[in-house]
């Protein structure tokens, strides 16, 4: 179609305003398709700072920047004012090295070093029914993870980790490096990563979970419910949160694993922001509280 002056004008002073503009649907914090999210993770990667322009919010310039590049989908790349291309082409280019060099950014990429223990290399071998299965991993620019059984795709690092393959795409792989991957059996199951790249935040912890972290004894206790009901019910080795208490956990390492329960895990997420913000590292609150540790694994712990 042909574009209006007025519109054309419009365009074209976005893509000029910044180095790296991108079109895309959502933002660089909230992206609402698939394709603008792989964008935004490699860019996120690649550079601090770039512009995007949400197409959803403004349909003259979602249909208009198809027409201007010639390119009939979104997300759209620009860099120093040329089109570079859509979510394929950037991560052919980011594969490649060729986006590096076009930002000037030094490629860096390198398998990363990733351990998985012999009962998630069990729980692979089981779901691919016996067959030499590919285990993917990707991890997200907010590090979400993915776990799957797929097959190698180019550009793709290529990882024995104890006989079962493990791959990775570049992008994951440089938020990967020290991985290990385990695997619990308990509460239904499911896999356990654990990754010292992953920025400091108050992590989910299950109460099968829990149990094993006490079971292995690397864990701090913290119970943040009142004097009262703590002595109603609590878990064996846990400490009331109190400023004795606090004292004491002053005097620990920052990467002293900690975790924080409530009544059904409320107050203990509030506890336990606090102590990230504190400059805390690993920081852990029980889902569902004492009443689900009471339902899911002592039930000799009373419920109020």
């Amino acid at each position: 179609m042909a574009l209006e002056e007025q519109l054309q004008k419009q365009i074209s002073q976005l893509i000029d305003g910044s180095r790296v503009v991108l079109f895309m649907k959502g933002t660089r914090s909230f992206p609402q398709c698939g394709f603008s999210a792989t964008v935004v993770q490699i860019l996120d990667d690649l550079v601090p700072e770039y512009q995007t322009v949400n197409v959803l919010k403004e349909h003259d310039i979602r249909e208009g920047i198809k027409a201007f590049s010639n390119w009939p989908t979104i997300p759209q790349l620009y860099v120093d004012g040329k089109f570079v291309g859509g979510c394929d082409i950037v991560r052919e280019m980011y594969v490649s090295g060729e986006l590096q060099g076009l930002l000037g950014v030094a490629a860096q990429l390198k398998a990363p070093n990733i351990q998985m223990t012999e009962a998630a290399r069990s729980a692979v071998r089981a779901a691919g029914d016996g067959k030499d299965s590919v285990l993917r991993l990707g991890i997200s620019s907010r590090f979400e993870y993915e776990l799957s059984l797929d097959e190698a795709r180019k550009g793709d690092f290529e990882i024995d980790a104890g006989g079962v393959k493990l791959v990775i795409d570049p992008m994951s792989a440089k938020r990967a490096d020290g991985i290990s991957i385990d695997f619990a059996s308990e509460g239904g199951g499911g896999f356990r990563i654990d990754n010292p790249n992953e920025p400091a935040r108050v992590r989910p912890l299950r109460p099968a979970e829990l149990k094993r972290m006490l079971e292995g004894g690397e864990v701090k206790l913290i119970d943040v419910r009142t004097p009262q009901e703590h002595d109603i019910a609590r878990i064996a080795g846990a400490t009331l949160l109190d400023g004795e208490a606090e004292q004491a956990l002053d005097a620990l390492e920052r990467d002293t694993p900690l975790v924080f329960y409530c009544h059904h895990g409320m107050r203990s997420q509030s506890a336990a922001e606090r102590f990230v913000v504190d400059g805390w590292k690993r920081v852990y609150n029980l889902e569902g509280g004492i009443d689900a540790w009471s339902r899911e694994v002592d039930p000799s712990v009373p419920r109020y």
